[in-house]
């Protein structure tokens, strides 16, 4: 989503590093890069305005121009004040102290809400909670049977009966959760293509019966400005308590993200990532303020990892890397777990980019899926010998492998070589010098990265 706005960011501080000691015009006219540079991301302009006039009134201080790294010190301040435009903090969702939790989805139709409600339940489930969905959207054609499927493929009941009207759904879904001891329930409500007074009245109604301790709007990201223009909408008219900003895997300018919280004073809880219902994390703007500036989010990267990789089977390999051992099959099992970290794209997004001592951005737009799968056509290719034992792929075998995963014998040569490349590396590694000992995961903070500040 930020790609653009990263881009020019990283353009318009490496013309400013370039000039090695700043003057006051230096950095206004960067700062006035800056400022284009957020409005063409469909900021606010209102927001723009404020963000810097408090960027320029710090940045243009005595202590970062006669600092012998000022381009940083600017950098850092605005970091810091992009984190402080979108939040600061981390925003949770907040739990009743007497179970159940009851959350309202609501937003405009088509904003993501099905689909999040969904998200959202996998999200409880995997803390350990109980959450219930309920199908209140009895107006949108098939909106019942999309939440319903994606309950069954979460594992999560779907409270829904023919006939009924979304207060009576609500008070069924209330009923049943006691029932079920069931401790979230998730309401999926009702959307318009526009605000009306009897989307609200509805919604309005729904929480005098049971009332809500989280009303979360749904926005979609792609909509830019307005976005914030429906967030304040809806806030002037219902107790909305946070925001989900939905297609963040989008062509989105990101404008939304970092309007929303200043413009209307709502918290963006929850970002969604993807169409997949893993696809839901808690939104943190001191990593997305990093992720803006090219520095990557490494935090996010190691809580996937910790999530989705099987230590034991990794650790399992990790011991065989750099051995004759080390074979064909140990590498497929490590690129099937480098896969559940998701699309090699995303990952490298979270990867510092061109703020670093090294510059990925340059590789980013080369890496896909398209080449991991080619790799791993060719290995399928192999016999479970050729696999185990790599030395006895010669030119015939080489030939037969190509022919049968739909590549070429030049892409079988090298993916061969740089396999013994890689193993030849990696031995090297391990036999040189003493082990060092590195910290343990997860990170807490961003302090056991000093070089991302």
């Amino acid at each position: 989503m930020f790609d653009n706005l990263t881009e020019k960011l990283q353009v318009t501080f490496k013309r400013m590093r370039n000039k090695g000691r700043l003057t006051e015009d230096d950095v206004r006219q960067g700062l006035r890069d800056v400022r284009m540079a957020l409005l063409e991301a469909d900021v606010n302009f209102k927001v723009v305005r404020d963000f810097l006039r408090r960027v320029e009134e710090e940045a243009i201080g005595q202590d970062i121009l006669q600092s012998l790294t000022p381009v940083q010190g600017v950098v850092r301040i605005v970091r810091d004040h992009l984190t402080e435009l979108m939040g600061e903090q981390v925003e949770r969702i907040k739990m009743a102290s007497n179970p159940p939790t009851v959350i309202y989805l609501v937003g405009l139709q088509g904003s993501g809400k099905t689909t999040s409600a969904a998200k959202l339940a996998r999200m409880f489930k995997q803390q350990g909670r109980q959450p219930l969905l309920v199908a209140a959207d009895i107006y949108r054609p098939a909106a019942v049977d999309q939440l319903q499927a994606l309950g069954q493929q979460i594992q999560v009941p779907v409270v829904y009966e023919d006939g009924f009207s979304p207060v009576q759904l609500v008070q069924e879904g209330w009923r049943r959760s006691r029932q079920m001891a069931r401790d979230v329930i998730l309401v999926d409500t009702a959307g318009r293509l526009h605000i009306d007074n009897d989307l609200m009245g509805e919604l309005v109604q729904m929480q005098q019966e049971v009332a809500a301790h989280e009303t979360l709007l749904v926005v979609d990201a792609m909509t830019g400005q307005d976005a914030v223009r429906v967030a304040e909408a809806f806030k002037d008219l219902l107790p909305v308590t946070g925001v989900i900003l939905t297609k963040l895997d989008g062509d989105a300018r990101g404008g939304a993200a970092l309007s929303i919280r200043a413009v209307t004073g709502l918290p963006i809880k929850l970002i969604a990532t993807g169409e997949k219902v893993e696809a839901l994390e808690p939104f943190q703007p001191d990593r997305m303020a990093s992720r803006i500036l090219g520095m990557g989010d490494v935090l996010t990267l190691i809580e996937k990892a910790e999530e989705s990789l099987d230590k034991d089977e990794i650790e399992s390999h990790a011991k065989r890397i750099g051995t004759k051992d080390f074979n064909f099959e140990d590498f497929q099992a490590m690129l099937q777990q480098v896969k559940k970290l998701g699309p090699l794209s995303k990952v490298m997004e979270l990867l510092p980019g061109g703020m670093g001592p090294f510059n990925l951005n340059k590789y980013k737009g080369q890496v896909d899926d398209k080449g991991l799968e080619r790799v791993e056509a060719i290995i399928n290719s192999m016999t479970a010998s050729e696999r185990r034992k790599p030395e006895i792929i010669d030119g015939s075998r080489r030939r037969r492998i190509a022919s049968g995963s739909g590549t070429s014998v030049q892409e079988v040569n090298r993916l061969v070589k740089q396999f013994y490349e890689m193993r030849k590396l990696m031995k090297q590694m391990k036999g040189t010098g003493r082990k060092r000992k590195f910290p343990k995961m997860p990170f807490k903070d961003l302090k056991d990265f000093p070089d991302l500040k």
